[in-house]
């Protein structure tokens, strides 16, 4: 099912939810209301009801929601209730840093690949994937690979995200401190870690 015209804030905040509901479950709660969802994770219980009011009435007012089917309910609009392999290039130490992550597998993404052009790292594994040549992606095609991690220098960046695309991939999550282009059916987020960093003053008090 495709929804239109939803706030990209909601699509950003979905995630978040879908975390705490994971929680939730571990902790065996059955049920969750809005209000414990929102002390859980920061956000206001209005503003939760009004990001799920876009998709469906998902709870029952003084009840709650189902833990378990609100879960699989987020994982299907975000298209997380099917697995997705995610290739990852560049393996220097960010790179190294998302291989070593766990916490991919509970929303169902697998890093399947990895890609470097340092010799030296080639053939080695890091986090349980062997890392490959950077001149093989485009055998992710073959592979079913249908997300991209860069982590690489700005100068390559757009380089390889022409590569991934030219292999198939639609979406890419970019960690290059720069500007890429790509055709309107791939879908680019990127983060810099620098200038969320450089936002942070701002909110400081002076001393």
């Amino acid at each position: 099912m495709r929804y239109h015209k939803i706030p990209d804030e909601t699509i950003r905040r979905l995630p978040i939810y879908l975390r705490g509901l994971l929680f939730s479950s571990e902790q065996g709660q059955e049920r969750v209301s809005s209000q414990g969802l929102a002390d859980f994770l920061g956000v206001s219980p209005w503003q939760i009801r009004k990001d799920f009011s876009y998709f469906g009435d998902f709870g029952t007012r003084g009840v709650g929601y189902k833990t378990e089917k609100l879960t699989k309910e987020i994982k299907k609009i975000l298209k997380l209730d099917a697995a997705h392999k995610v290739a990852l290039v560049g393996v220097g130490n960010l790179g190294s840093a998302v291989l070593a992550h766990a916490g991919f597998r509970s929303y169902g993404l697998e890093i399947a690949a990895a890609f470097d052009t340092d010799s030296k790292k080639i053939g080695k594994k890091v986090g349980g994937v062997i890392i490959e040549d950077v001149r093989k992606i485009s055998t992710l095609r073959r592979r079913k690979v249908d997300l991209g991690i860069i982590a690489v220098p700005r100068d390559t960046a757009q380089k390889t995200a022409d590569a991934l695309v030219k292999a198939g991939l639609k979406g890419i999550l970019s960690f290059s401190p720069c500007h890429i282009t790509v055709p309107a059916k791939v879908k680019v987020i990127t983060i810099d870690i620098a200038i969320d960093l450089a936002r942070l003053p701002y909110y400081v008090p002076a001393s």
